[in-house]
């Protein structure tokens, strides 16, 4: 039901800009006397950290060896060494210092990591190679800018992931509410009468999947044969029957009945009239005389039922629907300089449709002025009803065409408002099966995504040997045509301007030629 309802915009400013390149760690400042030489370096460092620190893209890539090997290089080249003497005289304690040791040019080149983990900027100026007064002044900076831009670059490729999310949710939470071959997507639910269905049990069966009528089928006269066999065995062991098995003197109810199975097997022989005649029932008993004739008029109901049953399942106009076909999208062009949205049908049998007839409904939600939300709103496209255009005479492919005008629901869609708008169209095709007399119906859907703005059918017949020949490898096929993006309402009253720019100027030009006429 939510899926009518009008899209959100799917903006990614909402999100706020976010800087394309990290912020550039500030290089700290020793208190030396060669400042100029420190300053003529600062760009090459610089220059280097740019290098290491450029955001990371979304998708992975990883450098190749050999520009990841010059890259540290330069590094290693551009990192300007302080004289000692220069340095200020701070006790420090090495044995607490981590062990860190300068990259040098003759050093082997450091081991490739591993395709799937992840580069990180080095640290090129990490904590041992700054001076001491300059780390008191400035101690985290140099060592936080560089997560931050990594955090940056982390946070974009996550904001743009979930747009792309929420883009393709919003396009998989479109539900349609008819299926293209035409099961409605309808779940009923919390129905408290249940007993209203067992009122009408001939339609209850037929709507049984064939799993479930075949079970039904098959428990009917398996219990039937259950129930009377216990009954058959319960009156014979009342009677004692089953003691006196071969006793030429007793007088039995039912003959060769000594156990279970037995009363079971003349139970499937009454029922089923086979009768193999080594048990019947005798006239010494009249229970059993009423019993064998309940069970078959049971058993005859059943048959009824269910041979019933099954010849209407089988023969269901419900199938004949599947080759009733219908194109897949619907186009909109002018005809007769009319905007129109059409779409094709077509039948695959021989045995044509017997007064068949098309409609078309509008599923729209909408909300009415007074605040009330109508969900799933039916309201009818004309097909040419008041004409006679909607009844078929469907023995090729037809193309149904839908007028756009003031009392069409389309009057003011354009091409552009189209893209934005979110309805379903379902046609209802039904008519009488030659074969058999019984009504079909045949459905199908389309979107507001499987319209074509600015198509046509292609035709689909020819003459050849004097017969019409339908090909149907074209049935779907469309091309484009010169359709102008307007609406109807627009195209109309763009009309109506220029009518009436032609009759003022054809008053003025009356007018300045009545003077000569004079």
């Amino acid at each position: 039901m939510l899926a009518y309802l009008p899209r959100p915009p799917t903006d990614t400013s909402r999100y706020g800009t976010f800087p394309q390149k990290p912020e550039i760690p500030a290089f700290p400042v020793g208190l030396t006397e060669d400042s100029r030489q420190q300053a003529g370096s600062e760009p090459a460092k610089r220059s280097a950290l740019l290098s290491n620190y450029l955001p990371l893209p979304c998708s992975t890539s990883i450098p190749d060896d050999q520009s990841l090997l010059q890259s540290r290089l330069s590094i290693a080249d551009s990192e300007a060494v302080v004289p000692a003497k220069h340095r200020p005289s701070v006790s420090i304690n090495t044995e607490e210092l981590p062990k860190y040791r300068r990259a040098s040019r003759h050093d082997p080149p450091p081991p490739l990591r591993d395709v799937n983990t992840r580069w990180y900027p080095q640290h090129a100026l990490s904590v041992p190679n700054i001076p001491s007064s300059a780390r008191s002044k400035t101690p985290t900076r140099s060592i936080v800018s560089v997560p931050t831009a990594e955090r940056l670059q982390n946070r974009r490729c996550k904001l743009i992931d979930d747009d792309r999310l929420f883009s393709l949710a919003s396009k998989q939470q479109r539900q349609r509410y008819v299926t293209k071959m035409g099961k409605c997507q309808v779940n009923l639910g919390n129905i408290q009468e249940k007993k209203r269905f067992l009122s009408d049990i001939f339609t209850t069966i037929v709507d049984l999947k064939y799993r479930w009528f075949l079970f039904v089928f098959m428990m009917c006269y398996i219990a039937t044969w259950v129930v009377f066999g216990i009954i058959y065995f319960f009156d014979a062991w009342i009677r004692g029957d089953v003691n006196h098995i071969g006793d030429p003197e007793w007088k039995a109810c039912i003959e060769n009945v000594d156990n279970f199975i037995s009363a079971l097997l003349f139970s499937v022989e009454s029922q089923r009239t086979i009768g193999y005649g080594s048990r019947i029932v005798t006239a010494n008993c009249p229970e059993g005389v009423i019993l064998l004739m309940v069970q078959s008029i049971i058993g005859s109901m059943i048959d009824a039922l269910m041979v019933g049953c099954m010849f209407v399942k089988i023969s269901r106009p419900k199938k004949r629907a599947q080759t009733l076909i219908f194109s897949k999208n619907c186009v909109i062009s002018h005809r007769d300089e009319k905007l129109c949205l059409m779409f094709r049908i077509g039948d695959l049998r021989d045995s044509h449709m017997v007064d068949a007839k098309i409609r078309a409904k509008l599923i729209k939600s909408r909300q009415t002025k007074e605040g009330e939300f109508i969900p799933l709103e039916q309201s009818e496209l004309n097909l040419g009803y008041d004409t006679g255009e909607d009844r078929l005479f469907l023995v090729e492919p037809q193309i149904i065409c839908h007028v756009i005008n003031q009392h069409s629901p389309f009057w003011e869609m354009s091409a552009e408002s189209l893209k934005r708008e979110q309805f379903e169209i379902i046609i209802i095709l039904e008519g009488i099966v030659e074969a058999t007399g019984m009504t079909c119906q045949a459905r199908t859907s389309y979107t507001e995504d499987e319209i074509l703005w600015g198509y046509r059918f292609e035709p689909c017949m020819s003459l050849e040997k004097g017969a019409f020949r339908v090909d149907y490898s074209r049935f779907e096929m469309t091309f484009e045509v010169q359709t102008p993006a307007l609406s109807a309402k627009e195209t109309q009253e763009m009309k109506e301007l220029e009518r009436q720019e032609h009759s003022t100027l054809s008053l003025c030009w009356d007018h300045l030629l009545q003077p000569c006429a004079s």
